[in-house]
């Protein structure tokens, strides 16, 4: 029912569908991690574009790649991504079976075997929200955990025509057995599915509780000299933002002071952007932008992670969505 259910109703025209191109579908499945459809899309077009193949990819400086992910978000992904690349590249061939294509970073178990299936025709369990969401309602499940959900997916498993069954659990996931408006009436198992036989379909998969978001605080020193250069700082890696450019931060206990480049302040309030939260996530992160005058630059060391720049230039680097947006913004007021 679901195979026959996705030839007729689900998605075929994605831009990395039509295809057994490893390369294409990995970097897909990457993408698609924690992130909707049709978010993707566009990044994954112009990815395509710049890096169209695995070759491409793994000699690309890992900031141009990063430049690309900007604004996907999860930006371990991307280093994941070109760390692969280059461990690809270096032994020679891409791996084929699920066990070996976990052994690359920013791969689990659910994305090793999507990769497999939808590449090599491999035959292997996916497991990512929108199925255990399928499974829960499907059986009725009561808290399931990871190994039991596991355990239920693999004997699922049909003996043929595994791309359409493994496509149709995503589709089905998506497009009709959602969170809050699951379309049971035309959903395909829904002669089958307990959790509708029993009326109670929205109660299903019991959901787990969540976690208590944490809140961090720091400032985001807007620094600029007469001739309009600001300080930038590379974000370290692995960490937030990692490998990306933003302005220095200070934590919001702590007095500006330049960051760690001695400086002499003079407040610069008409540029100064109010404050606003960025939620990641694990937790809310509260920014306050604040500006300030600097009477001349200090040049950086060769080895140091800071550079000053104009508007214009700074706009090329690869940037978090929040920070490219206060650039904006200070480009329309000056």
């Amino acid at each position: 029912m679901l195979v026959a259910w996705q030839h007729q109703h689900g998605r075929h025209d994605l831009p990395w569908q039509g295809t057994q191109e490893p390369y294409r579908i990995w970097v897909s499945e990457i993408m698609l991690q924690q992130t909707q459809v049709g978010t993707v899309i566009p990044f994954y077009q112009r990815f395509m574009t710049a890096f169209p193949d695995v070759v491409d990819l793994a000699r690309a400086d890992l900031e141009t790649v990063l430049g690309h992910w900007a604004g996907l978000g999860y930006y371990a992904r991307g280093r994941h991504l070109h760390r692969a690349a280059q461990e690809i590249v270096q032994q020679g061939f891409f791996p084929r079976s699920p066990e070996e294509l976990q052994k690359l970073p920013g791969i689990g178990r659910s994305t090793a075997a999507a990769i497999a299936v939808f590449a090599f025709g491999r035959r292997a369990a996916i497991l990512d929200g929108n199925v255990k969401r399928v499974l829960g309602r499907f059986f009725a499940l009561d808290n399931p955990g990871d190994a039991e959900l596991w355990a239920l997916a693999e004997s699922q498993l049909p003996d043929r025509h595994l791309e359409a069954y493994t496509q149709g659990l995503m589709d089905l996931g998506s497009l009709l057995c959602t969170r809050a408006r699951p379309q049971c009436t035309t959903c395909p198992l829904q002669p089958q599915c307990q959790a509708y036989l029993r009326g109670e379909t929205l109660r299903y998969p019991t959901p787990r509780r969540k976690a208590v978001r944490s809140q961090r605080h720091h400032r985001l020193l807007l620094l600029c000299t007469p001739e309009r250069q600001w300080l930038m700082e590379k974000r370290p890696a692995p960490g937030v933002w990692g490998g990306l450019w933003s302005f220095p931060m200070e934590i919001m206990d702590s007095q500006p002071a330049g960051h760690s480049l001695t400086l002499d302040l003079a407040p610069y309030p008409e540029l100064e952007p109010p404050p606003f939260i960025h939620r990641l996530t694990h937790f809310n992160w509260h920014l306050t932008p604040r500006a300030f005058k600097v009477r001349d630059t200090v040049p950086p060391s060769s080895s140091s992670p800071w550079h000053w720049g104009s508007l214009s230039e700074l706009m090329t680097y690869p940037l978090p969505a929040p920070i490219r947006q206060l650039l904006h913004g200070l480009t329309r007021k000056l």
